[in-house]
């Protein structure tokens, strides 16, 4: 789509062919493993001189220097050189460099992926911190969750053109669209000597849009070109960021034979939320382990409330579940629970 090529023009390491990019404010990026940095030089060494290429100065550098290094947990190698760190090490050291030496527009590209998932979790959390405290953070990724919680405005970018920009959410079911989000409710490939061959869902009010809380049933058909010593078929329903919210499995007990069986499996109130949900499945052998075939994607449904009415809006990554509860209240004044909290205990 050109989002790393669009980064590196703003961040003046390429030039435009047409047209112009006007900055105002101080930036830092981190756009790919190693950038900026000298692979000769130590870890100590390079700290001070992507600082510089940044734009700080000597004392700026200084007086940041052990906040850095503690963010980046790479003290044993601060005075090996660089061209021996691995490329996550890398990314750690120049995402802390980038991120404490107060840019006022900080540049982020999804180099972050290289690092371990801990410290990807500790870098989403210093950005937002930088976003608090006022600053810019331009941050590209394909990593929806990530997206959702970190930012509140997001452009999105087809074929080298921007086609929105907008608030995240909206931004982000749009970007699904063009991803297998109106599947069929029904998937056929008898061709295959094994594996699933048919699955169907019904749901209560067809078009595969399904009422919360209405029986939603699931068939499928399954074809088995050897004998299994013990057959297992499990299906799960995955959410719009595609995170399963619901596993289902059966072992075999009457289909051991080779051929073709159906399987039917209802679920009488499911209560997940409103939202678009895909179904992924999974064939194998519980005895020895052996694995089939796994499908992604085979088909999907909606789930709407119907009559039943929210007090406010209420997006799909907030909830995915909705438990059976009872609710009790009984009225109380405020003095009444002013003279109880003035009674001895």
């Amino acid at each position: 789509a050109g989002k790393s090529t669009l980064l590196k023009i703003l961040s003046r390491i390429t030039d435009p062919t047409a047209g112009r990019v006007r900055i105002k404010g101080r930036v830092a990026s981190l756009l790919e493993v190693g950038t900026g940095f000298h692979p000769e030089l130590t870890g100590r060494e390079n700290v001070f001189l992507n600082g510089a290429i940044l734009g700080m100065t000597r004392e700026e550098i200084k007086r940041k220097f052990d906040q850095i290094i503690e963010f980046a947990e790479i003290e044993k190698f601060l005075d090996t050189p660089v061209k021996r760190y691995s490329s996550g090490m890398y990314v750690r050291l120049a995402f802390s460099v980038a991120a404490h030496l107060e840019p006022e527009i900080l540049i982020v590209d999804e180099v972050l992926a290289v690092g371990d998932y801990i410290f990807q979790k500790k870098c989403l959390g210093k950005m937002g911190d930088v976003a608090k405290a006022g600053r810019t953070v331009l941050f590209v990724s394909h990593n929806l969750q990530a997206m959702s919680t970190l930012t509140k405005r997001a452009v999105l970018i087809d074929h080298g053109r921007v086609v929105f920009d907008g608030d995240t959410y909206p931004a982000l079911e749009r970007y699904r669209s063009g991803f297998k989000e109106h599947l069929g409710d029904e998937y056929v490939d008898y061709s295959k000597p094994t594996g699933v061959v048919r699955a169907k869902i019904t749901t209560s009010q067809g078009n595969q849009i399904h009422q919360f809380g209405q029986p939603l049933l699931f068939e499928f058909e399954l074809k088995l070109a050897s004998k299994p010593e013990k057959a297992a078929f499990a299906f799960q329903v995955l959410d719009h960021d595609k995170r399963p919210i619901m596993w289902n499995c059966m072992t075999e007990k009457q289909w051991a034979n080779t051929g073709n069986v159906r399987i039917r499996c209802v679920i009488p109130h499911p209560r997940i939320y409103m939202g678009r949900y895909t179904v992924r499945t999974h064939v194998g052998d519980f005895t020895t382990g052996k694995h089939f075939e796994t499908l992604e994607a085979v088909c999907s449904f909606e789930v709407v409330l119907g009559d039943m009415v929210t007090a406010y809006p209420w997006p799909p990554e907030v909830c995915n579940y909705i438990e059976d509860v009872e609710w009790t209240a009984s009225p109380q004044s405020i003095e009444t629970l002013a003279l109880k909290a003035l009674q001895p205990a």
